[in-house]
């Protein structure tokens, strides 16, 4: 088998959720790039629109197709399963990657803001994936299941506040909803596993990755040195969709540059001094 077999995704059909900017649309791209079909879907449909029309000038060997579609409310998942169901009776990748996030001092979090974060990152994600199933599984099988990518964060992982409580709390949901729903699904032939990212620029770390300047600061607290690039999560996505990683269900790959596994100081260093 070729590198290019491992990692093709010709004939595959995926939907990406949120999938307009940042982390999304670097997934987008890389799935378009294998060789997917790709279904773009976020709140802001004309973006996706746009996104798809851009994917498709790349001559690259998939396609990409963008509309509108809510996971924040019961009835915009309805109507997003009834968009997709519309386009594509197959359903081969589904990455839940919509999210929103909330940052303020804990003394005036509102309860509103708890609310919405989870209504969209751990309860749209769910049922999303649950009304999804049979097209999923309609095309799965022992030796090429069907991939679902849920995106969590490096906050879901460590104990990393940084005033956005509600976001933290939910991506760490997220990693062990993972976990819950790769046992439950195997039986199906479902692969269920998660990104945990790092620093990457997107909408939502704006505040934080705007210019080169700002950038570098970030990445600098980061063990490798730098923030995440696009092709951190195309690659990623193309070793969980593609046939490499057809055996791997349950995993939290950790796209952090180390994030993950740093504890701060050295406990006993001060004593060598």
């Amino acid at each position: 088998m070729t590198p290019q077999d491992l990692f093709s995704l010709e004939g595959k059909t995926a939907l990406v959720t949120g999938g307009a900017t940042g982390i999304g649309r670097m997934a987008a791209e890389g799935l378009v790039r294998a060789g997917a079909r790709v279904l773009i879907a976020s709140r802001k449909g004309e973006a996706c629109e746009t996104v798809a029309a851009e994917l498709n000038a790349l001559d690259a060997p998939g396609t990409a197709e963008g509309f509108a579609g809510d996971v924040g409310s019961a009835a915009g998942i309805d109507a997003l399963v009834s968009e997709v169901k519309s386009r594509t009776q197959q359903l081969d990748i589904l990455m839940n990657n919509a999210g929103v996030s909330w940052g303020e001092p804990m003394q005036s979090f509102p309860y509103e803001a708890w609310e919405k974060v989870m209504n969209v990152n751990v309860t749209g994600l769910f049922d999303l994936t649950r009304q999804l199933l049979p097209l999923l599984a309609g095309s799965a099988n022992a030796e090429d299941p069907a991939r679902v990518v849920n995106v969590g964060s490096v906050m879901g992982e460590i104990p990393m506040g940084d005033g956005a409580y509600s976001y933290a709390a939910s991506k760490a949901a997220v990693l062990h909803l993972t976990k819950i729903l790769a046992k439950e699904l195997a039986h199906r032939h479902i692969t269920v596993n998660a990104l945990a990212p790092g620093p990457f620029v997107s909408k939502m770390t704006a505040f934080a990755t705007a210019d080169e300047k700002m950038r570098a600061k970030v990445g600098a607290g980061v063990p490798l040195g730098r923030v995440g690039l696009p092709e951190d999560i195309a690659g990623c996505m193309g070793f969980l969709c593609g046939r490499g990683g057809a055996y791997v269900t349950g995993a939290v790959i950790p796209v952090s540059g180390g994030i993950n596994v740093s504890s701060g100081h050295n406990l006993f260093a001060a004593a060598f001094e």
